[in-house]
């Protein structure tokens, strides 16, 4: 921490531990484990206590039936037909912001010895995001689509308390925009209704501590970039 004298808290101590994991292991997560991550996060604030999230699990076949479509298209390289719903980056990303993005970018390529220009092993990267980065749990994210603003607000503070409760659990997480772009493979093989859109999905399980991926710790802007204290 910046300063010495206040000591981590425990809650502190697992908002530290949090990262974004991109290897995993195979080892199951217990049913009763994502559950009480669920009942936990569930705990977020929300506007009149709305409560607008919707969580999908997938495991098993279906979460496999997922990945192989995905996967598919993906390599396809179709970007006409698989179109994101709402645009998670501006079109045109400035300062301090892209910066940012393109420090830990390639902060990862680096460590995976992936070089500017090399489009093969930057679509294999990519391509790992749809298999959910080989976690043996995929978490898919829905709202109702006729909701607006603040209860996207509200669905932040609710993704952020499953990554936080995983990772009090032992487990790891990755947050995945990179899903958004394939919402019409999932409303087909999660068969939803055409009211529910795809907000993002997280991959859950437990960390491969070997990867050198999960090595990465990305750094966090000094509190002077971004606060103005009002005395």
């Amino acid at each position: 921490m910046d300063n010495p004298q206040v000591s981590l808290h425990p809650v502190s101590s697992v908002m530290h531990a949090r990262r974004s994991i991109r290897a995993y292991l195979p080892t199951p997560v217990a049913p009763e484990v994502i559950e009480q991550i669920l009942q936990d996060a569930a705990r977020a604030p929300s506007g009149s206590n709305i409560q607008p999230w919707k969580v999908h699990v997938l495991q098993g076949e279906t979460l496999e039936r997922l990945i192989n479509l995905t996967c598919q298209a993906f390599d396809q390289g179709d970007t006409q037909q698989h179109q994101a719903e709402y645009d998670y980056y501006p079109p045109s990303l400035f300062e301090p912001y892209l910066a940012r993005r393109r420090k830990v970018g390639w902060g990862l390529y680096s460590l995976l010895d992936i070089t500017k220009g090399d489009k093969e092993k930057m679509h294999a990267q990519h391509r790992k995001n749809f298999a959910f980065f080989g976690a043996p749990v995929g978490l898919l994210f829905t709202i109702d689509r006729t909701l607006t603003q603040g209860s996207w607000l509200d669905y932040g503070m609710f993704l952020q308390n499953v990554m936080l409760a995983a990772q009090a659990q032992g487990l790891s997480t990755c947050a995945q925009a990179a899903w958004i772009h394939y919402h019409r493979i999932i409303a087909e093989v999660l068969d939803l209704p055409a009211g529910e859109q795809l907000v993002c999905g997280i991959a859950l399980g437990y960390g491969d501590p070997d990867a050198i991926e999960n090595s990465l710790i990305s750094e966090r802007a000094h509190l002077q970039e971004f606060v103005t204290w009002h005395v």
